[in-house]
């Protein structure tokens, strides 16, 4: 792993031993992008790799005779008003009414480690040794701004992060209009574009289109989060890859606001790949001396599929990205009392719901919204932090001590960056609220959005909030945000500042974060966002874990998890068993199939105990003790397989399996039953194939070699499928490496 610079040829390889990135320095000071992808041998000279020519209708930016155009070149960070006449990631405006802007190099350094990016969160390292980082400085003479464009490369992963930050250094104010955190281009366009995207209740299906000239994006402008309906994620796949072969190169970013991820091809078949916050409604004056710093972008590159993709984000954010004292630590098993009973609970009903999940073996009682001011629905009391004394007369304090003496931990539930407008808050600080003063505001789930831009507002829901934690017990806090922004406008900002708003919003979400997480880091923070609507790379180094959807029938999930893996790994999904009929689509599972989809993320309850059946309740409690025994394989130390895409067929596969190839869980669901159907092989993943197993499914134990099993096969009994409830039914096997 390194990075080279050569002087001679003014050319920069990034590379470990999986992956390139080439970088040039052009004639005219501008970057050029020779190459990404599978790693290559060094060399002193790649400019060969260049390719340029004389074409009509471009527009030459360097003296005659030359023939250089941006147009036709696979630009670094691409800028306007030069000759190139596609999508550029920077655009500014001047005093004087120009745009145009010219960066040229000027300096570099490299050096082993990562620096932070606070207050962004960002990918970090252990150790220096784990990477090595690049810093480009390039200037604009005219408008006296500098930009750096960082890059760091992993030792182990096939990783490269970027970011960048303008400078501003001139007498004169600048406006940026649009400051991406990277670009790269690929010479071609024989990719297909996967992207991760939906609505409530199915956030993150996975959709594939083939590029094509022109623009294809996803984007996310609610402003409080990236939103249910699109995922701050796009791969380019070549047309041949599949999850275990073929070329993919994935985009992540890490930003929880505003976000565009767009792939422009060319007329010329080249493929240009940008990804950043997005230029809509964003617009930051600078003045001199100040910096603009962007989100990080967190590119990998994989020459064995999606999964291997995959499996590279899952390490990276579990063992880079996560932090405290949950990171790499299986998850505590939880009961929420939210399904169970919604707003109507007095101390004693949570008690005994408590009781009853204690008798089952789990670990945290969580309780849900409602336990504050006069919150008795969805339509009063929000930002009111103190104690509703009517239902819990002791307070969380009691109610939390009283929830430990049962041999449970206790959790809670909080939404603190909304307000009702029926709440004291509100009627103390009406201008605290995002919205133009004398127009409509909109409304959503009858609350509206607390002004995270202003320093005041968010001091104000941190004493609250705080002084509840100090005074309990707590371990688990549920964080939920659960509507969008609009008529953004801050009563707290200048007029030339509203551009900055939505923004410095996600800035001051990340300040509290940071606030309450240094002060109580022994607290396992969950996000939510009306289920998956905040699920994105930087609420996970806050919260390391993130409720996935608040669909919580299993079949329904096997989607939306099934998607969620393709960036994020099995520890950060919530994942309940719910009641049936599901409270989201009315429909009716096997308890058996709703816990063997659960066991694929943080597992825990949505129900009350209670109301089970003697039968039922003795299968919680074996299922409980099954997770207990396999919950750090599977959200810690395995690695992630998916099988069987619930988007192209009846029946969804995945497993997990043990570094050494030891151990393994597999999981077979299928969603309608069949008659007199045909016969079914389920191949697996990633085991050793010379190895000898132990395979247990139920009640039936065989043995078979690893390359019986990746290979042939093991075959599904139908018979089983029908027992197990037929409709919806699953099965789980569990392999052992066998004694000889």
């Amino acid at each position: 792993m390194g990075i080279l610079f050569h002087q001679e040829t003014k050319t920069f390889h990034l590379y470990n031993k999986e992956v390139s990135y080439i970088i040039r320095i052009m004639e005219n000071g501008q970057l050029e992008n020779l190459y990404y992808g599978k790693a290559i041998r060094d060399r002193e000279d790649f400019t060969h790799l260049h390719e340029e020519m004389s074409r009509p209708l471009t527009s030459v930016c360097i003296p005659e005779p030359g023939v250089l155009n941006m147009q036709c070149t696979k630009q670094e960070y691409p800028v306007y008003g030069t000759g190139d006449y596609r999508s550029p990631a920077f655009t500014v405006q001047q005093e004087s009414g120009g745009k145009v802007v010219n960066f040229t190099y000027v300096s570099h350094e490299i050096y082993h480690g990562k620096k932070a990016i606070t207050p962004l969160p960002a990918v970090y390292t252990n150790s220096d040794e784990e990477a090595c980082t690049l810093e480009l400085h390039l200037h604009d003479q005219m408008m006296h701004t500098d930009l750096v464009l960082t890059y760091t490369i992993f030792e182990e992963y096939p990783v490269i992060t970027r970011h960048a930050a303008v400078c501003h250094k001139g007498e004169e104010p600048i406006t940026l209009e649009k400051v991406m955190s990277m670009s790269v281009e690929f010479q071609d366009m024989d990719f297909e574009m996967v992207q991760l995207s939906g609505a409530w209740a199915r956030e993150r299906y996975v959709k594939e289109r083939k590029l094509e000239m022109g623009i294809q994006a996803i984007q996310g402008i609610n402003g409080t989060g990236c939103g249910a309906e699109h995922n701050p994620f796009l791969a380019l796949k070549r047309p041949d890859a599949t999850e275990q072969q073929g070329e993919v190169y994935g985009f992540s970013l890490v930003y929880s606001g505003n976000f565009l991820a767009q792939t422009e091809v060319s007329t010329f078949d080249m493929t240009r790949v940008m990804l950043g916050i997005h230029p809509e409604g964003f617009s930051w004056k600078l003045e001199k001396g100040e910096t603009f710093q962007t989100p990080e972008a967190v590119l990998v590159y994989s020459d064995k599929g999606l999964n291997k993709m995959s499996q590279v984000y899952h390490r990276l954010y579990r063992r880079n990205l996560m932090r405290g004292n949950w990171k790499e630590q299986p998850r505590p098993i939880l009961l929420n009392n939210w399904e169970a009973t919604y707003f109507d609970f007095t101390e004693e009903k949570i008690l005994d719901i408590a009781a009853k999940a204690k008798e089952a073996g789990v670990e945290l009682f969580v309780l849900d919204d409602g336990w504050f001011g006069t919150r008795n629905d969805d339509y009063r009391g929000l930002g009111d932090w103190v104690v509703n004394l009517e239902k819990l007369p002791d307070g969380i304090a009691g109610l939390s001590r009283k929830v430990e003496a049962l041999g449970l931990k206790f959790g809670l539930w909080v939404e603190l960056e909304m307000v009702n407008k029926d709440s004291d808050l509100y009627r103390a600080h009406p201008d605290w609220i995002i919205g133009v003063p004398g127009r409509f505001e909109s409304h959503g789930r009858h609350q509206h959005v607390l002004d995270f831009s202003r320093k005041e507002v968010v001091d104000y829901i941190y004493e609250m909030i705080s002084k509840v934690i100090r005074e309990s017990r707590i371990s688990y806090i549920k964080w939920d945000m659960n509507r969008y922004m609009t008529e953004p406008y801050s009563r707290g900002a200048a007029a030339d500042e509203q551009g900055k708003v939505m923004h410095r919003y996600i800035l001051g979400v990340y300040d509290l974060y940071t606030r309450l997480t240094q002060e109580f880091p022994e607290i396992l923070f969950e996000s939510c966002a009306s289920g998956g609507a905040r699920f994105d790379p930087a609420m996970l180094f806050f919260a390391p874990q993130t409720w996935t959807s608040d669909d919580t029938d299993a079949s329904e999930r096997a989607k939306i998890q099934y998607g969620t893996s393709y960036v994020y790994p099995l520890v950060s999904m919530g994942s309940h068993v719910s009641a049936v009929p599901n409270h989201q689509m009315f429909r009716s599972t096997p308890l058996s199939t709703r816990a063997n989809m659960a066991y694929f993320g943080t597992f825990g309850y949505e129900l009350d105990l209670n109301l089970l059946s003697e039968e039922e309740l003795k299968q919680v409690k074996e299922q409980v003790a099954f997770m207990k025994k396999y919950r750090k394989l599977i959200q810690v130390d395995g690695d992630f397989y998916r099988l069987l895409s619930p988007f192209k067929g009846n029946e969804t596969a995945w497993m997990v399996v043990s570094q050494d190839k030891k151990q393994a869980i597999a999981a077979f669901y299928q969603r309608l039953n069949k008659v007199n159907a045909s016969w079914l092989r389920f191949r697996l993943e990633g085991l050793d194939k010379d190895m000898l197993y132990e395979i247990k499914c139920e009640e039936k134990v065989y043995q078979a070699y690893g390359d019986e099993l990746m290979y042939a096969g093991i075959p599904i009994d139908r018979e089983r499928l029908n027992k197990n409830g037929g409709d919806f039914a699953s099965l789980l096997f569990v392999l052992q490496e066998a004694e000889r």
